[in-house]
Formats: C-alpha cells, sequence, structure tokens
C-alpha cells in the first residue's frame, strides 16, 4: 500500500491510498474459502460448491469488502505513526471513487479529505492571574446542619401538653349512635389542611377530649381518611360528621443536645470532643464541597481567558460541516449548532494540548474515586457524612457499569487533575465569598 498525504491549506488535506492486488488478494481468498464451506446452494453438498461458482457469486462482495476493512485499519495506522492533527475521521472523495471498477480493476487508488487540527500553543505560567473564589458558608446552612445531625440523633419522648409536630394517641369516636370506634388511634394535628381545625387542638393535654371534623379537617382526602378511621376508601363518604378524640399520650420527637453521641455519628468516634470543633468541621465540610465549584468556576475562567488569549481558530468548515451531518445521518446541521460545535471543538482541543503538557494521566483508580466522591456527595446531601468506605466504594462500583456515566466520570477525573495542575501553574487571586455573591458571579457570566 502506498500513502500519499498532500496538504490543500493550513486545514485541510487530502490523503491518497493506492492498493495493490498483493494486499488484498490474501485476505480475499480466505474469505471465499469460509464461504465455500458453509454455502448452502442446490445441487451441491457444503464445502463441495467449485470455488469458481463461489467467486462467481460472491467475488465482487467480498473484495470490496475486504478492501474497505484494510482501508479502514491501515488509513488509521497511517495518521497514528505519522502524527497527523486530524479532526474526526477522513470523508471519501466521492466523484474520484465514483469511476472505480471493482469487479475487474485489481489496483485501486482511494482519495479522502482530511480537516486538519489548528496550530496553536496554550501556555499557562505564574504570569497569568486568574481569580479563585473560596466560598464561604453561612452561619444558618451551618447552624442547620448542626441541627439536622441533632435531630438523627434525637428520640421520642411523652409530654403531657400539645405543640405542633407532636403525635397524639387516643380514642376516636364518631358523634352519632352506633358511630365508629377507633382505639389508640394515632393523628398528627400537624398535618390537617384545614387550619381552624388544626387549631381546635393547640394546647390540648392527656386526657382532654377534642371535637372536631376529620373530613374537614383532611380535607375530604380518602386516602387519610381511610387509614384515620380504618374504613374503606368507599365508605369515607359516609362518616363526613363530627369525631371526639380522647387524647391517651402525646409523644414529643426531641433533638438531641449537642454531645459526644451526636460528635460521633456525624464524623465517626473522637474525631472531634466539643461543639466548637463540631462547628468548624461542618464548615470545613461545606468549604470542601464548595471547593468542587471553585474549582469548575477556575477552569471555566481558564477557558475564557485562554480563548481569548489565543483568538479564534481557523478550520476547513466545509468538512466539519460534512462530518457532522455524516454522524447525524445526513440531517441538516443549522449554523448556530454548528458554530457552537466549532467553539466547543476550539476548548476540547485547547483542553488535550494542556493535559499533554501537564503529563495529565488517569487509570481505573482515578475514575474509581471520583466515583466515589460524587457517592459521598450525594450521601452527604442527606445528612449522612459518615459514610463506610466499602458501602461508598460498592455504589461507586455500580455507577461505573452506565456506559455514559463511566465517560462522564472519566472526562471529570481528568479535568480534576487538570485544575490540579493550572492551579500550580498559574498565580491564584484569591478571594472569599458568600455562597451569594459566587452564584451571582457565574448567573452573570452565563448570561
Amino acid at each position: 500500500m502506498e500513502f500519499t498525504l498532500k496538504n490543500q491549506s493550513a486545514t485541510s488535506a487530502i490523503l491518497s491510498v493506492t492498493i495493490q492486488e498483493a494486499d488484498y488478494s490474501a485476505l480475499v481468498e480466505k474469505q471465499l474459502k469460509n464461504i465455500r464451506q458453509k454455502a448452502n446452494i442446490p445441487g451441491f453438498r457444503p464445502g463441495m460448491v467449485p470455488m469458481g461458482l463461489v467467486k462467481k457469486q460472491y467475488g465482487t462482495a467480498v473484495k470490496a469488502e475486504e478492501i474497505n476493512k484494510l482501508l479502514q485499519t491501515k488509513i488509521f495506522e497511517y495518521i497514528r505513526d505519522n502524527k497527523i492533527d486530524m479532526l474526526g475521521e477522513p470523508l471519501p472523495i466521492e466523484e474520484q471513487q465514483a469511476n472505480i471498477n471493482m469487479a475487474d480493476d485489481k489496483e485501486f487508488t482511494f482519495e479522502f479529505q482530511i480537516a486538519l487540527a489548528p496550530k496553536f500553543d496554550a501556555l499557562l505560567d505564574k504570569g497569568d492571574k486568574l481569580p479563585y473564589y473560596r466560598i464561604q458558608p453561612t452561619d444558618e446552612m451551618i447552624e442547620g446542619q448542626v441541627n439536622a445531625f441533632a435531630q438523627r440523633c434525637g428520640e421520642y419522648k411523652k409530654v403531657d401538653s400539645y405543640e405542633s409536630g407532636d403525635m397524639l394517641k387516643g380514642t376516636l369516636t364518631e358523634s352519632v349512635e352506633d358511630g365508629i370506634v377507633v382505639r389508640e388511634a394515632v393523628m398528627m394535628p400537624t398535618y390537617m389542611k384545614n387550619e381552624d381545625q388544626k387549631a381546635l387542638f393547640a394546647g390540648v393535654k392527656v386526657d382532654d377530649v377534642v371535637t372536631f371534623n376529620p373530613a374537614v379537617a383532611f380535607d375530604n382526602n380518602e386516602a387519610e381518611l381511610s387509614s384515620l378511621l380504618k374504613v374503606e376508601k368507599g365508605e369515607v363518604a359516609a362518616h363526613a360528621g363530627d369525631f371526639t378524640f380522647a387524647v391517651s399520650e402525646i409523644t414529643r420527637f426531641v433533638a438531641s443536645e449537642l454531645n459526644q453521641t451526636v460528635f460521633d455519628a456525624a464524623f465517626g468516634k473522637d474525631v472531634v470532643t466539643n461543639e466548637a470543633d463540631f462547628r468548624a468541621k461542618i464548615a470545613e465540610q461545606f468549604e470542601e464541597r464548595f471547593e468542587v465549584e471553585s474549582d469548575y468556576k477556575l477552569l471555566m475562567d481558564v477557558r475564557a481567558y485562554l480563548m481569548e488569549k489565543l483568538g479564534k481558530f481557523e478550520y476547513d468548515e466545509a468538512i466539519l460541516r460534512r462530518i457532522m451531518e455524516s454522524n447525524k445521518a445526513g440531517e441538516a446541521v443549522s449554523e448556530e449548532e454548528f458554530q457552537k460545535s466549532l467553539t466547543e471543538l476550539s476548548w476540547h482541543l485547547v483542553k488535550e494540548q494542556l493535559a499533554k503538557k501537564f503529563e495529565i494521566k488517569i487509570d481505573d483508580n482515578d475514575v474509581l474515586g471520583v466515583a466515589k466522591a460524587a457517592t459521598r456527595d450525594q450521601f452527604a446531601q442527606y445528612g449522612m457524612a459518615n459514610v463506610p468506605e466499602d458501602l461508598l466504594e460498592n455504589y461507586a462500583k455500580e455507577m461505573l457499569k452506565q456506559e455514559k456515566t463511566r465517560e462522564a466520570l472519566i472526562n471529570r477525573a481528568v479535568d480534576m487533575k487538570l485544575i490540579q495542575a493550572i492551579k500550580g501553574a498559574v498565580t491564584l487571586e484569591e478571594e472569599k465569598v458568600s455562597v451569594e455573591d459566587f452564584n451571582k458571579k457565574v448567573s452573570e457570566e452565563n448570561a
């Protein structure tokens, strides 16, 4: 096989590939023999079909298929070995290939258009100054997390008088002759829909009797009334009158005091031993979580900074448009979509070059680490900070079984290492900001 690459411009080239009979004949012969062994042709036993008949019936198709497979393999080997910065894939020049006679010709020349990547040099050093925002949690955020931990270690206690959120237990009796009686009925007036009915329970004490209307209180919700009255949903409408509720027990969930039990449940045994350190640890967790957002903001600032510094990249837009339309099964690409794709392509190329310069490499452990971090963040959203390592790993491995998720995590792993490399390469001008101010900066830049 012979390869010839001719640059048409700085952004495109023509690749010519000449294939001689010696390049493909053995491959074709082998495939025809395989077909002969399996061919089911009337009048011949399997494996006994004359080779001449096999060649006549299948020869041209097999020849075309083997040449096509050979082309694909060898072209990409040539591009890889010669370090050609190609965008997308080679596109056949259809006018040239239309004259090829696959049946009779023995030597073939195929020509392909190639889009070349633009030449640029993305440099970052200490002379480059970029903002870096240290997001600070608010007192309200810290207090909310403190309360959440205290709630998880709380307990139910019996009390003498009702407050909003308490649970009542007692006997529910319908105020009609032979009416429904529900013993040990359980009810939380807080969840009543009608405010007037809810107010009837304010301040009630054990042994008090309250008259109310469940149908009005729960806005005729069949499911809730069926559960409370212990009747079928279809029977609820027949019990729309007043009931009495004789209170026998009032239970209140009481959050734990801030003690070692709470500290250990939140962060592990003896990691923190007093309230001040507990709050500091919570603040530290918020800052670590916010650092992910700060790092992403830095990457986007680097993108804007470098793209402005490097200027608009030159592409062979005609070839790239053909590649995009080919990837969309021939569907037309709008100008807006095309220009947006070029913008993303430019940043992708810059990121690739930076990754090479910083020698960014990732392995399976890196990807697993990112998956575990994502899993840890998911648990943290529910206040679960001290999740066992084996549980995190199991969840992370399940995530990695999903192809799209795995691809996203690989990209994230590259970004994370790239961000750390950039942070060490440039001069960061750090600024402490509130969550509100940070979000405002992001919104203004995305507007």
